[in-house]
């Protein structure tokens, strides 16, 4: 199974005081580059970085071994940013897309190995494959999108929603990650 993660991180952070794709652990590791880890740690065989606000900067810090992808209506909302991140994938030859923000810099690979492993195990086709990490039953990240879903998602995004009504609607696998990390992100500097 061919896949691709995708990072979403073109957002403004109004709440956190700047754009998250800039933020950086206490120990000075941009958040970015750690999604980035995250996703090939765990078997993502191309990553993408969706960049919009203060794109250049964030850009800089997306390693050589990953892609950075403009969101050019980032300031849309989420759906714009998901969009764009959906659009690029397409252009390549993944049959899955893993996707993640870039606010959760203490998830595991091992979780996006488990919701691949579970989707693998449990879709007819990789194309087919809809999945999302939950933690204590609580919706979380990441969220595994099989290619055949790509356009349906795509055509369902509006304002600063993701795929989350998607994900429900088509009943996606739950995959439970609690006992890996909280999942929770990080919405305060």
């Amino acid at each position: 199974m061919r896949v691709c993660g995708l990072v979403l991180a073109a957002g403004a952070g109004t709440r956190f005081g700047g754009p998250k794709g800039l933020a950086r652990t206490t120990s000075g590791d941009p958040w970015v580059r750690r999604a980035v880890a995250m996703l090939q740690d765990a078997g993502c065989d191309e990553v993408l970085v969706a960049v919009g606000a203060r794109g250049p900067e964030v850009a800089a810090l997306v390693p050589p071994s990953a892609r950075a992808v403009t969101a050019a209506s980032w300031a849309d909302g989420l759906a714009a940013t998901l969009r764009a991140g959906l659009d690029a994938a397409a252009r390549g030859d993944a049959e899955v897309l893993v996707v993640t923000p870039v606010d959760t810099p203490d998830a595991p690979p091992e979780a996006v190995r488990r919701v691949l492993d579970r989707a693998a195990r449990e879709a007819a086709t990789p194309d087919d494959a809809l999945a999302r990490a939950v933690y204590s039953g609580r919706p979380g990240h990441p969220v595994l999108l099989g290619r055949a879903h790509w356009g349906e998602v795509r055509a369902t995004l509006t304002g600063d929603a993701g795929a989350g009504r998607y994900l429900a609607a088509r009943g996606a696998l739950a995959v439970e990650c609690g006992d890996l990390w909280s999942g929770h992100d990080v919405d305060r500097a």
